[in-house]
This record gives structure tokens, C-alpha cells and sequence, in this order.
């Protein structure tokens, strides 16, 4: 795949997971940094570059866009080591990728956007936090006792799962305040992904 466009939001973790497995694949495209609130993104909607008004979208060289993080990351996994070959491992695969847009994005990304984004500061009340932060604790537990079995979250070597779990997992403790001290499995896979070779961080392409 070659002239591939991606408008993406620099901070977002959802824009990032498809900027990583492109760094991973070594896959050559352009990036369109969209920052909340920016002048670019009210361009890109207006545009119509961003068909679901939302980012990352991926223009493809005839002129298809796709949307939604998950569904990008499928598209560009095909034919690579970072989709299983069987059925079952592609399922085991996806069932992750369903828990992290389902359960695990609307908790982890949501308390760190509200801690990092001046426009949401209002919506930062005490009980939310604690409320996602008692929620977004249990969420990682869960990932950490998955991690008892396996170095990896769908079988022995790195999938899209991975990918679209480190978007937000990495940044947890940074930027969403979750005590990530208590999850010593969960900090040794971050560490493993980050030194797969190609790994481009967050801020690389901001």
C-alpha cells in the first residue's frame, strides 16, 4: 500500500494505534495532524475528509476512506504477522479489540483526556474520577491477570490486539493518574512493544 493520507489527532490513543502499526510495518504515508479544537480538524470536517466526523480516517489511493481505529488497524494488519493465521486466533484477537473499544477506551482514554484537556476540565468532578478511576483500575486488572498466561494478548506473539491495547494503556499512569505500580505484567508488555523494532512513541509524528 503506497500514497496512503492519515488525518489523525496527535494526543488522541485512538489516532496513534493506527500511526503505530504503519511505523511498524514501515509502511510510507502522510500524516494530517488534527488536534482537538484545531483550526485543521474544523478544516478536514468541512472538507469532508473525515466522512463519520471523527478521527484517524485513512484515505486510500483511489479515493476510499475508512474510519474507525479498529477497522483501520484490520485493513493494514491484513497479510501480516500482526493478524493469526487460524480463525480462532483471529478471534481471540478481535475479542480483545471489541473489550478495548467497549470496555477499556470509554474508561482509561475518558479520565485522561479530562486530566489532559483544558476544554473537558469542567467535567473533571471528584466523583467522576474517582468513579473512573475505580473502573479503570479493575479494567487493567483484567489485562493483567491475561498476562499471567502469555507475554502477549492473543497467542505467543504480538497481534493488532496489542496494538490497540497499548494506544491508551501506555500513557495510563501518565496522563489518566491510574496507579499503574499495581500492574508490574502489564508495564514489562508496554516495555516489550516499545522495543519491537520500527516502535515510534506517541509524540513521534505530533
Amino acid at each position: 500500500m503506497t500514497d496512503l493520507a492519515l488525518y489523525s489527532m496527535p494526543s488522541s490513543g485512538n489516532s496513534y494505534k493506527v500511526r503505530l502499526l504503519l511505523a511498524l510495518l514501515e509502511h510510507p504515508y502522510r500524516h494530517i495532524p488534527c488536534e482537538a479544537n484545531s483550526p485543521a480538524l474544523a478544516q478536514a470536517k468541512a472538507d469532508g475528509h473525515l466522512p463519520l466526523g471523527k478521527l484517524p480516517a485513512l484515505h486510500l489511493p483511489d479515493g476510499t476512506i475508512l474510519s474507525e481505529s479498529g477497522a483501520i488497524l484490520w485493513y493494514l494488519g491484513q497479510g501480516t504477522p500482526w493478524v493469526p493465521e487460524t480463525p480462532l486466533a483471529q478471534a481471540q484477537m478481535l475479542a480483545w479489540m471489541f473489550f478495548e473499544q467497549n470496555r477499556h477506551e470509554p474508561v482509561i482514554a475518558v479520565r485522561a483526556s479530562l486530566n489532559c484537556y483544558p476544554h473537558l476540565a469542567d467535567q473533571a468532578t471528584p466523583e467522576v474520577m474517582a468513579r473512573l478511576a475505580d473502573e479503570g483500575h479493575a479494567i487493567l486488572s483484567v489485562m493483567e491477570n491475561a498476562l499471567a498466561h502469555s507475554p502477549w494478548f492473543a497467542g505467543d506473539a504480538p497481534t493488532l490486539a496489542d496494538i490497540a491495547l497499548y494506544g491508551y494503556t501506555h500513557t495510563a499512569g501518565s496522563r489518566g493518574g491510574f496507579d499503574m505500580v499495581r500492574f508490574p505484567r502489564l508495564a514489562a508488555w508496554c516495555a516489550r512493544i516499545a522495543a519491537l523494532p520500527g516502535y515510534r512513541g506517541l509524540d513521534a509524528d505530533a
